[in-house]
C-alpha cells in the first residue's frame, strides 16, 4: 500500500517543484531587474545632481543661446506618459489569458515610443546648438541622450514581448513575468523622464 501511495503521489510531488522552481526563477529575474533599476536611478541622480550644480553657479540659466522650446517636449511628454497607461492595459489583458490583446496594446505602446524618439531626433536636428557648445547643452544632451538610449532598451524588451508571443502557451494569465519585466522597466522609463522633462524644460522657465 505504502509503494502504490509513493508512486501516485510522486508526479504531483515533482509537479509542484517543477512550479515552486519556476515561480522562484521568476521572483529572481524581477528581482534582478529591480536591482539594476535602482543602479541606475543612482546614475540618473548623479545627472540631476550635476545639473542643478551647475544651475546653482551659473546667473544666467541656460546660457544665452541655448534656450529650449517647450511645444515639441511637451508633446512628446503626453505620448510618453500616455504610454504607460497603454502598456498597463497590455499587462491587465494578459492576466486576463488575453494574448491578442496584451499584443495589441504592446504594439501601440511600441509605436508611441518611437515617436518619442523621432520626436526627440528631430529636436535635436533643429536645436541650433551642439553637446560641447556650454555646459547647459552638455548637460542637455547628455541627460535626454542617456534616456532616450533608455527608451530604446524598452522598445526592444517590448518588441522581444510581442515576437515570443507569437508562440502558442508562451504567455498566459499565470505565466507572463517577461511582459511584467517589460512593464517595469517602461513605468522606470516614463518617470525618469517627468523628472528630465521638469528640470530641463519647465525649470529653465523661471
Amino acid at each position: 500500500m505504502e509503494a502504490t501511495d509513493h508512486i501516485v503521489n510522486t508526479p504531483v510531488s515533482i509537479g509542484t517543484t517543477s512550479a515552486n522552481h519556476h515561480e522562484e526563477h521568476q521572483d529572481l529575474r524581477v528581482l534582478g531587474l529591480l536591482t539594476f533599476l535602482i543602479s541606475e536611478s543612482l546614475m540618473f541622480g548623479g545627472f540631476f545632481a550635476t545639473y542643478l550644480f551647475f544651475r546653482g553657479i551659473n546667473q544666467q540659466w541656460p546660457p544665452e543661446g541655448t534656450e529650449v522650446e517647450l511645444f515639441l517636449p511637451t508633446i512628446n511628454t503626453i505620448i510618453l506618459v500616455s504610454s504607460s497607461f497603454v502598456i498597463h492595459l497590455g499587462d491587465a489583458a494578459i492576466k486576463k489569458n488575453d494574448v491578442k490583446g496584451m499584443r495589441k496594446w504592446y504594439a501601440i505602446t511600441a509605436i508611441m515610443g518611437a515617436i518619442f524618439l523621432l520626436g526627440q531626433a528631430y529636436e535635436y536636428a533643429t536645436l541650433g546648438y551642439g553637446l560641447t557648445t556650454n555646459v547647459f547643452s552638455n548637460c542637455f544632451y547628455l541627460m535626454t541622450g542617456f534616456h532616450g538610449l533608455h527608451v530604446f532598451v524598452g522598445l526592444l524588451l517590448i518588441l522581444g514581448v510581442l515576437w515570443r508571443s507569437r508562440r502558442p502557451g508562451h504567455y498566459s494569465a499565470t505565466k507572463h513575468t517577461g511582459i511584467e519585466m517589460a512593464e517595469i522597466y517602461w513605468h522606470f522609463v516614463d518617470i525618469i523622464w517627468i523628472v528630465l522633462f521638469t528640470l530641463l524644460y519647465i525649470l529653465t522657465l523661471f
